[in-house]
């Protein structure tokens, strides 16, 4: 009589790579070996996850507070001045770019302009492994100080480069203040207050990036408490702005 086969557990530590071969070495069917070769797939995409995850951990633990090199000023179309500071790309490529690299990540940009659409700028950071996690935001045209077309769609194309790998990598910026610091008694925004500004937002048809401009943050979340009651008032202003609209609007089609 003939025993019956009997399937040996695999050593500990072996990988799907490991028992894919044993399968081949022993004549394995075809539907054996595609379940091993799925099986190989995931256990490659959840080892590469894991090191996207510490190499971010890694790096982010050495990338410094950016400091705030640019400044804007200019005159609105409504005589009004907008002026703030900011981070530009070049600096934060700078910084950030040979500590990404020390860990295996790296950064890029895919881009969209479609005609008479926001546009749409999406930061990818891949690691060597082959994990990759992407951070998306769009804005309109930055029509602002008198910019001609082509310079409207580059202003926001930096921006958005720079909000998106910010957000991707959790990083913040501060002022240069030469040297010298201070402790504000005007506290951040908490995330209810957030989220209740972008509902207001939202309802007045508000652009968040104009929005951000009047107030001289980068983002929203950068607003502290008096600069939340600045960016209400602004809201109210255009709510009361739309409702004198649509009320002449209704008394002239009386």
């Amino acid at each position: 009589m003939h025993a019956t086969p009997v399937d040996v557990p695999a050593p500990v530590g072996m990988t799907p790579m490991d028992l894919l071969s044993r399968a081949l070495d022993r004549g394995a069917d075809i539907s054996m070996i595609e379940k091993l070769m799925d099986l190989q797939d995931r256990h490659e995409r959840n080892t590469a996850r894991k090191a996207f995850d510490s190499a971010m951990a890694e790096a982010k633990a050495k990338i410094p507070v950016i400091v705030k090199n640019r400044k804007v000023d200019f005159e609105t179309e409504r005589g009004g001045r907008t002026n703030y500071s900011y981070e530009d790309l070049a600096s934060i490529a700078e910084t950030v770019t040979p500590i990404l690299a020390e860990y295996g990540l790296s950064y890029r940009f895919r881009t969209s302009s479609p005609p008479n659409e926001p546009i749409t700028v999406t930061c990818i950071i891949s690691h060597r492994l082959g994990h990759s996690e992407e951070n998306t935001l769009q804005g309109p045209r930055d029509e602002s100080g008198k910019k001609n077309s082509i310079q409207a769609i580059g202003s926001t194309l930096t921006y958005l480069q720079r909000m998106t790998l910010k957000a991707a990598l959790g990083l913040a910026a501060a002022a240069d203040d030469d040297g010298k610091t201070s402790e504000s008694a005007d506290p951040a925004i908490t995330d209810d207050d957030l989220q209740a500004l972008r509902s207001r937002i939202d309802e007045t048809g508000a652009d968040t990036m104009r929005l951000c401009e009047a107030l001289k943050v980068d983002a929203l979340p950068d607003l502290t408490q008096s600069g939340l009651k600045a960016a209400n008032k602004l809201l109210d202003e255009r709510a009361k702005l739309i409702a004198a609209k649509k009320k002449t609007a209704t008394g002239g089609a009386k």
